[in-house]
């Protein structure tokens, strides 16, 4: 299998790709520029093109087979997204048209705008921010902005559980703003306890709290309300990570909830492809209080008309023009097609085969809190009695043999040997049973053939890799 790629393919003389006859009078090229020592390789078009296929054909996607990766909702994409988004009117717009040039895809952005707010239960949304960090990074700026102009500047301090998304603390700090962290209780909850010393430790200089709901454990905490009382009696206000909100959908609105601002996550809840980083949409909603401090412009309707306006009190830009337009158009359809009871059938599936994959694994692998119903995604641990020798990161190793991605592995932190699954509700009962029947016999490997799992991958095209030495000496070159 490794052959095409180990030996040279590239012989003189051969062309994959004639250029046109030139058509504006030629200029020499500045001879500083000008290399000899930077040979290109030459191969025809039908070396090339086997080439990148069969590079293609090496790697994993949710396209090819089942991607549980925690936290992230690694969900199957309808092509009809993706068919919306290529239509000429949206993909060949540029952001620096007039409006009245793009009446078209600012009523697409307005009516988005207001779908989410439903959704969220939010009055205002801004679509500008490219990621759900960047949509975390925006929440924490307006309520800094909020809590400033309001003279409460002392207010520096955010509370972030134990739980969170490593995101939530380095967003904190990139804010300006000093990060406390608070401890969970036995069943997962955010400690009311720990809580309320650190609340009543820190109140004048609160800011506020970030709160994942249902948390990395993939539980929803059952003090959110008293959670959201706390802060709000001592001042501070509610920021919610919208990372988990597919097990939400048409259930319950962070709005109604409490929280006062929260990042969508497009690419996540709502259907982009965002394997290999990217790309993202990590929109923003806001509470009434908020809503003149979103990052703008955003799209109103006047008289008829869609025009761009910057709220009163807005932060002011967090990206260039105006969001991941594509990822939008990609959400609205997906939106629109589902509907409400659609979006209502995402959450309940999402968290059955949470649950179903819970039941069936409990009795062999370890489940922190598996005496509660999860939500969209559960945490089980790599550990096994008598076979010490045998990690997460094996277990990780071997699924991939059996034609599956690996789950998200050692996060969250709290979890020691963590095993974050995830299964998003795209999946059929089959693939389930099929990754149950894979982990069990991982589990049995690991008490009767531990090598064979401790040496895991056997059937890639490369073996185990010496991960470390890869982040920390990485060949950057073909």
């Amino acid at each position: 299998m490794l052959e095409p790629l180990l030996h040279e393919i590239s012989h003189p003389g051969r062309c994959a790709f004639s250029l046109p006859a030139c058509d504006v009078p030629e200029t020499p090229l500045p001879e500083e520029y000008l290399r000899d020592d930077l040979p290109l390789p030459e191969l025809a078009e039908i070396d090339v093109v086997r080439h990148y296929t069969h590079l293609a054909q090496m790697n994993f996607a949710i396209d090819v087979g089942f991607y549980p990766l925690g936290s992230c909702t690694m969900k199957y994409n309808p092509k009809v997204n993706d068919v919306a988004a290529r239509m000429p009117g949206f993909a060949h717009l540029h952001p620096l048209q007039p409006e009245t040039c793009v009446q078209g895809a600012m009523t697409l952005m307005e009516a988005l705008q207001a779908l989410l707010g439903e959704i969220g239960g939010f009055p205002a949304v801004s679509l500008q921010p490219a990621a759900g960090a960047q949509g975390e990074l925006t929440g924490l700026l307006m309520m800094r902005k909020y809590l400033h102009d309001r003279g409460e500047r002392q207010r520096t301090v955010v509370l972030v559980p134990d739980s969170a998304h490593g995101t939530n603390p380095a967003t904190t700090a990139m804010s300006g703003l000093r990060m406390l962290q608070v401890a969970s209780d036995a069943r997962g909850n955010v400690d009311l306890d720990a809580l309320r010393d650190t609340v009543g430790a820190h109140s004048d200089e609160l800011l506020g709290m970030m709160l994942t709901n249902p948390n990395t454990l993939g539980l929803f905490d059952e003090h959110l309300q008293e959670i959201i009382a706390l802060i709000h009696d001592a001042g501070g206000l509610m920021y919610g990570d919208g990372a988990n909100l597919n097990a939400l959908l048409g259930v319950v609105k962070p709005g109604a909830l409490g929280f006062d601002v929260m990042h969508f996550n497009l690419h996540k809840t709502f259907s982009t492809p965002h394997g290999g980083g990217g790309p993202g949409a990590g929109t923003v909603g806001a509470c009434a209080r908020l809503a003149d401090y979103l990052p703008g412009p955003l799209v109103m309707e006047e008289a008829g008309v869609m025009r761009f306006r910057m709220p009163s009190h807005s932060i002011g830009r967090v990206k260039s023009f105006f969001g991941n337009f594509g990822v939008l158009v990609r959400a609205y359809v997906y939106i629109r097609m589902l509907g409400a009871e659609g979006l209502r059938a995402i959450s309940a599936n999402a968290v059955l085969n949470a649950n179903y994959l819970q039941a069936c694994l409990r009795d062999h692998y370890p489940i922190p809190h598996g005496d509660r119903l999860c939500m969209h995604e559960f945490v089980a641990q790599g550990i096994f009695a008598g076979a010490p020798q045998v990690h997460t990161l094996d277990i990780a190793k071997r699924l991939i043999d059996f034609g599956f991605h690996p789950p998200t592995i050692y996060f969250p932190l709290i979890v020691p040997e963590a095993l974050m699954i995830e299964p998003t509700e795209t999946e059929s009962k089959e693939t389930l049973d099929a990754f149950v029947a894979a982990l069990e016999r991982i589990a049995e490997e690991a008490r009767t053939t531990p090598e064979v799992v401790t040496t895991a991958p056997h059937s890639t095209p490369l073996r185990r890799l010496d991960e470390v030495k890869a982040a920390r000496t990485p060949v950057l070159k073909e």
